[in-house]
């Protein structure tokens, strides 16, 4: 591997927030296999030998945070927001309303994470995550409460196994029990593309996409919607079962 390899390959790998974490923890004398800590299980050790190419051998410290440094900078993004509403009569005035969030999805190229209490026929998403399963080339993986959907018994509520069933070929990950008790997944949010981060109050149901008052607010920033997407997939073995 040639000198100019290790930080490019580094740069690919690593997300602006995991470059500068690493380089934090490494500024107040940790070491590298404790700031390591903050990259996902999977790629520590090809980051580990990345940052061993840069150094110049023992105590090169100083050399692996600069080329750190320099990947958060280079991965930096401003931060853009914008509030969503669902307000009766449409009656609300700033931002888009929550009804524009399946073209959101359709906007997707290259994935879509999707974390939800539970689905209903009756919701946009409900067809927009399909059609966008079905896309080539682009990965959806969505998170759902089991109790929520496998305990409703209505009609309108698909089970996990049928929404498995409706979005394939997407993963579709159901809560579990942890220490005796069943995990409830609340969390409410859409990632699209690694990119641009939706959280929001609203269900996938039409009258959480029509009629009640919910908010959200749609978030550009990829190195946060890696972060987001990283810390479930970091749960998924102890919090969650694959349908």
């Amino acid at each position: 591997m040639s000198d100019a390899d290790a930080p490019r390959q580094l740069g690919s790998l690593l997300t602006g927030t995991e470059a500068k974490d690493i380089a934090d923890r490494l500024a107040d004398g940790e070491t590298l296999t404790t700031a390591l800590k903050v990259v996902a299980v999977g790629q520590r050790a090809e980051v580990r030998r990345l940052l061993e190419a840069v150094s110049d051998g023992p105590g090169a410290a100083p050399r692996q945070i600069l080329v750190l440094r320099a990947i958060e900078g280079a991965r930096a993004h401003p931060t853009a927001l914008t509030p969503l509403w669902t307000m009766p009569g449409h009656l609300a005035q700033s931002g888009p309303l929550t009804t524009s969030v399946p073209r959101l999805v359709d906007s997707a190229r290259h994935a879509i994470t999707c974390s939800t209490f539970n689905f209903q026929r009756s919701s946009a998403l409900w067809t927009s995550l399909r059609t966008a399963a079905q896309q080539h080339g682009v990965a959806l993986r969505v998170y759902m409460d089991t109790r929520a959907a496998d305990g409703s018994g209505q009609d309108w509520s698909p089970s996990t196994t049928e929404v498995a069933a409706h979005l394939a070929p997407a993963e579709v990950w159901r809560t579990k029990e942890f220490d005796g008790e069943y995990v409830r997944n609340h969390a409410k949010f859409l990632a699209i593309d690694h990119r641009l981060l939706l959280v929001t109050s609203a269900n996938l149901s039409w009258s959480a996409e029509n009629n009640n008052v919910e908010f959200g607010v749609l978030i550009d920033n990829p190195n946060l919607t890696e972060a987001v997407e990283r810390e479930l997939r970091e749960a998924e073995g102890a919090l969650y079962e694959r349908v």
